[in-house]
């Protein structure tokens, strides 16, 4: 009976130690291989199992280590938009991934104007349904705060590219990847790993931003958990509570669960909820019943909804129709021909605010139903319900930890550090309005961040990225500027190799920091990669670039960097420019006069400047109206001659 229980007890142990191969999610059907590099796929298994990995006709075996981890490299393999099939055997399983090409993938990463999908954009509806091409590939990498390290995204999967898609797809990203995969000709992945509204601290690893001024006390810490420590608690029942929230588990959705007035509260639609709640974020819910005619029963019917802040899932009588990430995003939900009935119709509306403010706001005439062509007008009183906030778990107002901005690295660790490994030729990167403030540290905060993910990476990979864009009122006299000494960061660290820049001070928008031209982002940003990635030397990777200054008289000379002659944007003949301004040793800077001259020099004077030192170009919040350009046809990057100090420093 010992000798039999002993037994049972062997096979009982050895059974629950058995693991099946498993790889993270962002390996998969659909997915694009990294060209003319060693391919590294890893995933875990049983400690000791080996595990074979087949495609395109090589193989690679790799066994599991103590801790159940292995890693495999197939030999490097030129680009293929041939589908084929990999295979990744263990012991007692496989996994099987259709569809796999071979060809360039691309990391693009940054806050909203990244993540910004490709509807609702200028032109968006023809390119839509335009975008089919399997030779475009996309993975949306799901939001993921955390403390340490991941070792898989918390949700995406690679898909072709769709008109049903792209839609929903980063635009700058799908736009970059239309003009490589048209200019290659060779299969593109793009993976979108971005969040609207964050600092730049929260994409950089712990490694890195411990040695930074601001959290080099937290130096021997090993992560932001140990940096943290207690303060954690309370966030991780937060967590745990927008991951299982409590209106989808009692189904606040449906018609036949009571809104109580116990628990139900009322609120004018649309407005942001701080008006109501006070600053909080997390989940809330929304309900509205509207009366319809009994006409409407078999049709199909549309639900809009003004902007949402930052996303929302939403039902029409207990029927999920639709879900939207992006906090100023019109959402249009379209129903099927079962959804209405004559009489009472519940709609719901469940709101997830990750900062700043929250619920459902924006233009009241875009939040209504229709059904053929009639309106019904949603305007006016819903009831609302939180569910999960911040302040039902003690959390102060933003959340204690509970937003990526909050310390940093949260957003290195959940969205970023899983991906390290998986071959990318490149990065695209569209942020810095929320460190506009912080300019001055940007300066050493972005040229670390490339490294730092280089590092991660082993390679140095090609790294571009968008300068803000005009934006807010344009000023009538010369001042200072946090959004244009962001930009001369920006300009600053093309000092780092393999990195280009597209300039966009021409296409944003003066009331709105979501200019709706991603088309002409997408594409500057091609071209920068196009010369310095691809080698492409027929292409300008950029506009004329600032080179020396020298004095005559009144008179400052400038010279640049160009493909060919200095022009005005306009072509007007005389070659005067705009954006100009001129300071004496007081540094008062007025608007200047400007010229080209002889197609290579600029020329910059004001009658008001008898003796002048510096000269700024494009130096606002909104230089609406810089028109510098050469052959390119690309506008020269806003740039000052001087160094004195800023007013972010």
């Amino acid at each position: 009976m010992k000798r039999l229980f002993l037994w049972c007890a062997a096979l009982s142990f050895f059974g629950s130690s058995h693991a099946e191969v498993r790889m993270p999610k962002f390996f998969g059907d659909h997915m694009v291989l990294q060209r003319e590099c060693p391919i590294r796929v890893w995933g875990s298994a049983s400690k000791g199992e080996t595990v074979t990995v087949r495609f395109a006709g090589v193989e690679a075996t790799a066994q599991a280590d103590r801790s159940g981890r292995w890693t495999a490299t197939l030999p490097a393999l030129a680009a293929d938009a041939t589908p084929r099939e990999m295979t990744v055997a263990g012991r007692d399983n496989a996994l099987r991934f259709t569809n796999v090409v071979v060809g360039d993938v691309w990391l693009c990463s940054g806050q909203s104007n990244m993540e910004w999908r490709l509807f609702p954009t200028t032109g968006c509806e023809a390119e839509i349904a335009a975008s089919a091409n399997p030779n475009i590939r996309l993975l949306s990498v799901g939001d993921k705060i955390a403390f340490e390290e991941q070792e898989d995204i918390d949700s995406g999967a690679w898909t072709e590219c769709t008109p049903e898609t792209s839609r929903a797809f980063s635009a700058v990203g799908y736009y970059f990847g239309k003009f490589i995969q048209g200019e290659t000709g060779v299969p593109v992945g793009l993976i979108d790993s971005s969040w609207g509204g964050t600092d730049i601290e929260t994409w950089m690893s712990w490694d890195t931003m411990r040695t930074t001024p601001d959290y080099d006390r937290y130096g021997d810490k090993r992560s932001p958990r140990e940096a943290i420590g207690k303060g954690l608690e309370p966030y991780r029942a937060y967590s745990a509570a927008l991951k299982n929230d409590r209106g989808d588990r009692e189904r606040w959705y449906a018609p036949d669960v009571e809104a109580s007035a116990k628990h139900w509260r009322s609120m004018l639609l649309p407005q942001i909820w701080e008006n109501v709640l006070g600053r909080d974020d997390g989940h809330v819910w929304f309900r509205k019943s509207v009366t319809l005619p009994a006409s409407v029963a078999g049709k199909r019917g549309v639900l809009h909804l003004p902007a949402v802040d930052d996303a929302d899932v939403t039902y029409v009588n207990g029927r999920r129709v639709g879900e939207t990430r992006g906090w100023d995003r019109h959402r249009r939900y379209e129903l099927p021909d079962d959804a209405l009935h004559g009489g009472e119709n519940l709609i719901a509306v469940r709101v997830e605010d990750t900062g700043g403010n929250g619920g459902i706001w924006g233009d009241p005439k875009e939040l209504y139903l229709e059904v053929e062509g009639v309106r019904y007008d949603l305007v006016g009183t819903w009831l609302y319900r939180p569910s999960a906030t911040p302040t039902m778990f003690g959390l102060a107002e933003r959340g204690d930890y509970g937003n990526p901005n909050n310390f940093a690295s949260l957003l290195y660790n959940g969205m970023i550090a899983p991906l390290v490994g998986y071959g990318i030729k490149g990065a695209i990167w569209y942020q810095g309005e929320n460190n506009a403030g912080r300019a001055r540290s940007y300066r050493e905060l972005f040229p670390q961040m490339i490294r730092d993910w280089r590092a991660k990476w082993g390679c140095e990979f090609p790294f571009f990225w968008v300068q803000l864009a005009n934006f807010m009122a344009v000023k009538a006299q010369p001042g200072e500027s946090e959004w244009a000494e962001l930009r001369e960061a920006q300009n600053l660290t093309l000092t780092l190799p393999a990195t280009g820049q597209a300039v966009i001070t021409d296409i944003g928008d003066a009331d709105d920091i979501h200019p709706r031209n991603k088309r002409d982002v997408g594409y500057r940003l091609s071209r920068a990669a196009l010369n310095v990635a691809y080698g492409r030397s027929d292409v300008a990777a950029g506009g004329p670039a600032y080179r020396s200054m020298k004095r005559e008289g009144n008179r400052i000379v400038l010279t640049f960097d160009a493909t060919d002659a200095l022009r005005p944007a306009d072509g007007n003949r005389y070659g005067y420019l705009h954006g100009f301004t001129i300071a004496g040793a007081d540094r008062r800077f007025v608007w200047a006069q400007a010229y080209v001259r002889d197609s290579g020099t600029v020329v910059v004077f004001s009658d008001e400047v008898a003796d002048p030192v510096a000269v700024r170009y494009g130096w606002a919040d909104n230089p609406q109206d810089d028109d510098l350009t050469d052959a390119s046809g690309l506008l020269a990057s806003p740039f000052r001659t001087d160094d004195w100090p800023g007013i972010t420093r």
